[in-house]
C-alpha cells in the first residue's frame, strides 16, 4: 500500500473515530454521567488525562478524545483536561523521539531534508503553532516527528502550547454542545461549533502560508 493510500486509510480512520465519538456524547445519559463522575470524584480528570496522554503516545485519533472531554466535563473544564493531557503527552514523546531517534534521523536525512530541517529549526514556533491548529495533521505523529527535527524544545512545547488550545477548542465545544442538543433539542450550538472548526482549518491555512 501507498503512502497515499495509507493516508487515506488513517484519515478515514480518524473521521469514522470522531463520528462515533460524537454520537456517544450525544447519547451520553447525562444522569447516569453525573453520578459516574461523582464517584470518581477527584480521580475524574486524571483518569481522563491519563488515558489522553497513552491514547496520544499510541497514535490514536484525538479528536475523538477531544469531543469526549467536552461531552463528559463540559466546555471550560474539558478544555482544560484535554489541553493539559495534549501538552503532557506532547512533552513525553518529544523527549522519547529526541532521545531514541534524533541521531539516528540526522544521519540518514537526504541533503534536501537536511535543508528543510534547519529551516523548520529557524522557523520551529511559527511551524508548531500552526500544525497545531490544524486537525488534519495527527496529534501523536507531529509529537515523534517534531523530536526527530532539531528544533529546540522551548520552541516546541510553546508553540504547542498557543497552537493546542485554540487548535482542541471548536472539537471540546462539539462534544459539550452534541450532549446539550440531545438533552434540549438546540442545534445552534453545534452548527457554531462545526463554523469554528472550519474557520480554525482555514486560519491556519493562511497563517502558515504566511509564516
Amino acid at each position: 500500500m501507498n503512502r497515499q493510500r495509507w493516508g487515506l486509510f488513517f484519515t478515514l480512520f480518524c473521521l469514522g473515530a470522531t463520528l462515533v465519538a460524537l454520537r456517544w456524547a450525544i447519547d451520553l445519559d447525562a444522569d447516569f454521567l453525573e453520578a459516574r463522575l461523582d464517584s470518581l470524584g477527584a480521580w475524574a480528570p486524571l483518569l481522563y488525562v491519563a488515558i489522553y496522554v497513552v491514547a496520544t503516545l499510541l497514535l490514536l485519533p484525538s479528536t475523538a478524545l477531544n469531543l469526549l472531554g467536552g461531552a463528559v466535563f463540559g466546555f471550560q473544564l474539558g478544555l482544560l483536561w484535554t489541553t493539559v493531557g495534549a501538552v503532557v503527552a506532547a512533552a513525553i514523546a518529544f523527549a522519547l523521539a529526541r532521545t531514541v531517534g534524533r541521531r539516528w534521523a540526522a544521519e540518514r536525512l537526504p541533503r534536501g531534508l537536511q535543508d528543510l530541517d534547519a529551516a523548520i529549526e529557524q522557523n520551529a514556533l511559527a511551524y508548531m503553532f500552526a500544525i497545531r491548529l490544524l486537525p488534519l495533521f495527527p496529534y501523536g505523529l507531529v509529537n515523534l516527528a517534531a523530536g526527530l527535527t532539531a528544533m529546540r524544545f522551548r520552541d516546541y512545547w510553546l508553540g504547542t502550547l498557543l497552537g493546542t488550545v485554540p487548535g482542541v477548542a471548536p472539537f471540546v465545544w462539539l462534544g459539550s454542545s452534541g450532549r446539550q442538543a440531545a438533552q434540549t433539542g438546540e442545534v445552534l450550538p453545534v452548527v457554531l461549533a462545526l463554523a469554528a472548526i472550519g474557520t480554525l482549518v482555514l486560519g491556519a491555512v493562511w497563517y502558515r502560508s504566511r509564516s
